[in-house]
């Protein structure tokens, strides 16, 4: 998996090496370019359709994590400059299928960075996070919503 994408890297940039332009978007299309090639071409072989499953896998986790920082910033933002305060904060207990420590670094350090979410704990037996949330409306909501949007997709990546 890495010789494909170190392959991967290689041929974007080639590509801009040919176009003569350096720059976000043309190394972008580059990668992509270079990807369906690639899988166009590896498409028969066995053992590197884990590259070309895990990479969509990361980007659908990176658009989706945007997206939830991003309505997180804008809740935040936008309860700090009204005079009236909407907080409602609250600590739940997750339990986690993240299993290793890789795992609940990188599952605790995404949550970290979305504003009003704070890890404080979590269990010695590492089964269980303690999160504390700024906007807790509907406790279950959340938690599914940690399972199915963050979590999950970062476990899919992680293994």
């Amino acid at each position: 998996m890495l010789q494909t994408f170190l392959l991967n890297l290689l041929l974007a940039l080639i590509w801009v090496a040919l176009t003569g332009q350096l720059n976000y978007v043309n190394f972008g299309f580059g990668f992509i370019l270079a990807f369906f090639i690639l899988w166009f071409l590896n498409r028969q072989k066995k053992g590197t359709t884990s590259y070309f499953t895990r990479v969509p896998k990361i980007i659908s986790f990176f658009i989706s994590f945007f997206i939830d920082m991003l309505k997180a910033n804008i809740q935040v933002s936008l309860d700090v400059i009204t005079p009236r305060h909407y907080m409602k904060p609250g600590v739940i207990k997750y339990e986690m299928d993240a299993v290793t420590d890789f795992e609940i670094m990188m599952f605790a350090n995404t949550i970290a960075l979305t504003p009003g979410t704070l890890v404080l704990d979590i269990s010695k037996d590492k089964k269980h996070m303690y999160i504390h949330v700024m906007y807790l409306k509907d406790i279950e909501k959340f938690k599914r919503n940690m399972k199915v949007r963050t979590e999950r997709k970062l476990l899919e990546i992680l293994r």
